[in-house]
C-alpha cells in the first residue's frame, strides 16, 4: 500500500459537556495539529498517490471554517460534542468529499482509504480512518 500524508493545523475553540470531561466541560481552546493520510494500492499513471498541492488546498478549504471559530457556536456542529475523535471523522468527511468533486487532482479515484489524525498535544492524538467508496 502506498501513502502520502499532508499536515496543517487549527485553533479553535469549544465546551465539552459531561462529566467525563472533567475541566473541559468549561469554554477552553485547543490547537490540533491535523493529518490525512492517503492510502492507495498502485501508484496513479503519474506514480503519485495523490497530488500534494491539491491535497493541501483541500485539507485548507476543509479546515477554514473551524479555524479561530467557536465550535459550539457554529450551526453545522449543534448539538455535536466536539471531541477530538468527532472532529476527525467531520474532517474525514469533508476530505472525502473533495476527492469525490474532484478537488484532489485526476486519478483521485484510486484512494482507496484515508485517515485524519488531530494531535492534540505531544501525549495525545485522536483519528479517524476507514475506506472510501
Amino acid at each position: 500500500m502506498f501513502a502520502v500524508e499532508v499536515r496543517d493545523h487549527i485553533m479553535i475553540a469549544h465546551s465539552l459537556p459531561g462529566a467525563v470531561f472533567g475541566p473541559a466541560q468549561g469554554l477552553h481552546g485547543a490547537t490540533f495539529v491535523v493529518d490525512v493520510a492517503f492510502f492507495r494500492p498502485s501508484l496513479s499513471p503519474d506514480n503519485i498517490v495523490v497530488d500534494i498541492g491539491r491535497a493541501l488546498d483541500a485539507l485548507r478549504a476543509a479546515l477554514k471554517p473551524l479555524n479561530y471559530a467557536n465550535l459550539d457556536e457554529d450551526p453545522a456542529l449543534s448539538g455535536q460534542v466536539t471531541t477530538t475523535e468527532f472532529l476527525a471523522w467531520t474532517i474525514f468527511n469533508r476530505m472525502a468529499e473533495a476527492r469525490r468533486d474532484g478537488a484532489l487532482g485526476p486519478y483521485a479515484e484510486g484512494i482507496t482509504r484515508m485517515r485524519v489524525t488531530l494531535s492534540e498535544s505531544h501525549v495525545a492524538k485522536g483519528w479517524y480512518e476507514a475506506d472510501l467508496d
